[in-house]
C-alpha cells in the first residue's frame, strides 16, 4: 500500500509573524518600485482561486551586496534571528538563511544570501551573484564612501544576471548613528542614486531594528507579485493542487545550495590563504 504525502504537509511552517495580507508601504514614494497602495488585482485574484502555480514551491533567491563593514549581515541577522552582535567579525566566504512567508495566503520563500566584502574576494564572486531575482546594495549612512561603491557592486551583480529580470533594493544602514541633518544630507545623494538604478531606497538601523521588518516584508511582497505575475503570463495557470507532485524537485534546491556554499566557502578559503 502506497501512502503520499502532501506537499505542504512536508514544507516547513511560516511563523504567525511571516503572514502578510496587504502590499507593505514603501519607504519613499520619490524612489518606490511599486507606487500603488495594494497588490495587483490580478495577483489577489490568482490567490483567491488557488491558481498561482508553483509560486508556493519556488524559492527566489535574494543576494545582499555591500562595501565591508556596511552591515550586510547584522541586517540579515536582525530579521531573521532578531538578534543584533556588536562584535564585528568579517565574513569570509558566503553564508545564506531560508525565510518562508504567507503572502496573501500563498506559501513564499526567499533565500538570503549574505557574502564577504572584501575586495580579494571578488575573483570568485561571480558564482555567488549567478541566478538572482533580488539584489541589496547596501551602504553605511554615515560613510560617503561606501555610497560611492554602490555603482561598481551593482556592476558586479548585474554581469551575471538579465538586467530587466532583477529587482533592486539600495539600502542605507547603521541609521541610528546618523543625526538628522547628517542623514539628510545622505539621503538626498543616496535617493537621487536609486533613481538612476531605477531601484527602491531605504534606511534601516540593525542595533534598533528601525524598518528592518518593514524593509523584508516589501522586498518578500514585491518578488511574490513579481513571480505571480509571470507564472500568469503563461498558457493556463496552474492550481496549487496540480503542481504538488513537483515539490520533491524544488526540495532539492536546498540540498544543493547547502552543498554549493560549503564548497564555494572552500574555495574562498583557498584564495584567502593564498
Amino acid at each position: 500500500m502506497s501512502v503520499r504525502v502532501s506537499a505542504m504537509s512536508v514544507l516547513p511552517p511560516v511563523r504567525r509573524d511571516r503572514i502578510i495580507a496587504q502590499l507593505p508601504q514603501y519607504f519613499k514614494k520619490e524612489a518606490a518600485l511599486h507606487t500603488k497602495d495594494d497588490f495587483n488585482n490580478k495577483v489577489r485574484t490568482a490567490c483567491q482561486e488557488q491558481r498561482t502555480g508553483t509560486v508556493g514551491f519556488k524559492i527566489s533567491k535574494v543576494i545582499v551586496v555591500g562595501d565591508l563593514a556596511v552591515g550586510k549581515t547584522c541586517l540579515i541577522n536582525r530579521f531573521c534571528k532578531d538578534a543584533f552582535d556588536k562584535n564585528y567579525k568579517a565574513t569570509i566566504g558566503v553564508d545564506f538563511e531560508m525565510e518562508r512567508f504567507e503572502v496573501l495566503g500563498v506559501p513564499f520563500s526567499l533565500q538570503l544570501w549574505d557574502t564577504a566584502g572584501q575586495e580579494r574576494f571578488k575573483c570568485i564572486a561571480s558564482t555567488y551573484y549567478r541566478g538572482a531575482q533580488v539584489v541589496i546594495i547596501a551602504f553605511d549612512v554615515n560613510d560617503v564612501a561606501s555610497l560611492g561603491h554602490v555603482r561598481q557592486w551593482l556592476e558586479d551583480a548585474l554581469k551575471e544576471n538579465d538586467p530587466t529580470a532583477v529587482q533592486l533594493f539600495l539600502v542605507g544602514t547603521k541609521k541610528d548613528l546618523s543625526s538628522p541633518a547628517q542623514y539628510s544630507r545622505i539621503e538626498q545623494d543616496a535617493l537621487k542614486l536609486a533613481q538612476e538604478m531605477r531601484a527602491e531606497y531605504w534606511a534601516v538601523s540593525s542595533l534598533t531594528g528601525e524598518n528592518v521588518k518593514e524593509f523584508f516584508f516589501r522586498v518578500a511582497s514585491l518578488a511574490f507579485e513579481t513571480n505571480v505575475l509571470a507564472e500568469l503570463e503563461k498558457s493556463g495557470s496552474r492550481q496549487i493542487g496540480d503542481v504538488v507532485s513537483e515539490y520533491p524537485n524544488n526540495l532539492s534546491v536546498t540540498v544543493k545550495t547547502m552543498t554549493f556554499v560549503t564548497q564555494f566557502n572552500a574555495q574562498l578559503c583557498i584564495c584567502f590563504r593564498n
